[in-house]
């Protein structure tokens, strides 16, 4: 034998000569049943280290001077596009009045035809009205007002549009262009009247600042009165116009980027996970009315939500905001090239009501008053919340805990392994014992 070590009577695992050793069946069946409950649960402890979780976390929002887009998609059966504009106003002062960029206007059949597409364009009724083939000397009159500063010539209002900003620069309603030289050559009201019974879809996006304020899309150019803001009503109550109404669809309403579709798969499925909580809860919204004069009113609350991916620490953060977002096209603002994507999501409560006043005596609530007036069309006011959500993947454990986990499991199947082998072996030989008496 070798000779004993100092480390001998330290010794834990004391051992048995292989003579002493006693082998039997039930001792090899529980051998090989530990072995693969063993290697089920390792696989289900690998499983569970290699699983992502979405762990959300609830922040006060600290961005300051950020801005986040707007995407929206609204069909508007019963109202031609020419008649519609977008506006957008903020509590920080700043109005875009008649957004263009990024928003297409698509020209929808009638109703009674289906309301399919009938032209997919950003639709001006003079953009292809450039007035070039007039005398270079040519100076158009403004009918009243100054010349709009995006006038092609200084002081003159060469074509129907450019009298119709003048227009709308002192608070005139414009009407048909009726004994406007420019509208008569570029036969605006023949081109109104054409599309008197279509339909609209607005869709596209637009930029915001993320700060109080609302956007909406009513009848008519839009102009500031003192410090009212109005739209120009006559084309759209014209009663030769036909009737009106602001019956529209809300197909899809998205403050920020769209979620990726891998990303919905991989953290959606059975749990769902954070997906479930970011869907948006106007799309697919449907109004009808018959009242040319009405109004709704969507009021909505936004919350920024970040989602950062797994080691997103390392990689860096998404696009920045501020001034650095306006160099970045629409659709791609909160965007980061490592995957972090910066959106929001957004709770919305909903409001109509007539122009006219009247109270919902016709719906069992007579106490329920309205104010009389306004202006109809369909108006969105955003509120930010002052909290910010932020999912970031996660593994559920660390490899060290992982390999915690293995040496467990291992240890705490063979430990009952060996008492299970044993009260098989103890009972064995007691029955032995028994049927020899």
């Amino acid at each position: 034998m070798p000779p004993k070590s100092r480390f001998t009577r330290l010794d834990a695992f004391t051992k048995t000569v292989e003579d002493a050793r006693i082998r039997t069946t039930s001792g090899g069946i529980v051998t090989i049943a530990s072995l693969l409950i063993v290697f089920f649960l390792v696989w289900g402890e690998w499983s569970d280290y290699r699983r992502i979780i979405v762990h959300p976390e609830l922040i006060v929002d600290k961005g300051r001077g950020e801005r986040m887009e707007i995407h929206l998609n609204v069909s508007f059966p019963r109202i031609p596009c020419e008649l519609l504009t977008l506006d957008v106003m903020d509590v920080s002062g700043e109005q875009q009045t008649g957004v263009k960029h990024g928003i297409q206007k698509v020209q929808l059949a009638p109703a009674v035809q289906g309301g399919r597409p009938v032209d997919v364009r950003a639709l001006d009724l003079h953009a292809d009205e450039p007035a070039t083939h007039l005398d270079p000397s040519y100076c158009g009159e403004c009918y009243g007002p100054p010349a709009p500063a995006s006038a092609v010539k200084p002081g003159c209002c060469q074509t129907c549009e450019e009298v119709r900003e003048a227009y709308a620069s002192v608070s005139w309603a414009f009407g048909k262009g009726e004994g406007v030289e420019q509208c008569q050559r570029e036969h605006y009201s023949e081109k109104l009247e054409a599309q008197r019974d279509q339909g609209c879809r607005i869709e596209g996006g637009f930029r915001v600042n993320k700060v109080i304020g609302n956007f909406h899309i009513a009848p008519g150019r839009s102009f500031s009165n003192g410090m009212m803001h109005v739209h120009d009503l006559n084309n759209y109550l014209d009663p030769s116009q036909g009737s009106h109404t602001f019956t529209h669809t809300i197909h899809h309403l998205r403050f920020g980027p769209q979620l990726p579709e891998d990303l919905t798969k991989r953290i959606g499925g059975k749990t769902l996970g954070w997906t479930n909580h970011h869907l948006n809860p106007l799309d697919n919204t449907n109004q009808a009315t018959d009242d040319a004069a009405y109004n709704y009113m969507y009021f909505v609350k936004v919350v920024s939500t970040s989602y950062q991916p797994l080691g997103w620490k390392s990689k860096g953060a998404a696009i920045d905001s501020g001034d650095s977002s306006d160099l970045v096209s629409i659709g791609q603002h909160g965007l980061g090239e490592d995957g972090s994507l910066e959106t929001h999501q957004y709770s919305v409560t909903s409001h109509k009501r007539s122009l006219k006043g009247g109270s919902d005596s016709s719906e069992g609530h007579k106490e329920r008053l309205h104010a009389i007036g306004g202006i109809p069309g369909v108006f969105f006011s955003y509120d930010i919340s002052p909290m910010k959500v932020i999912n970031r993947e996660e593994r559920p454990k660390t490899f060290t805990g992982f390999l915690t986990g293995v040496c467990a499991v291992i240890g705490g199947t063979l430990t009952v392994a060996a008492a299970i082998d044993r009260a098989f072996y103890e009972g064995a030989t007691r029955m032995k014992k028994l049927h020899q008496r």
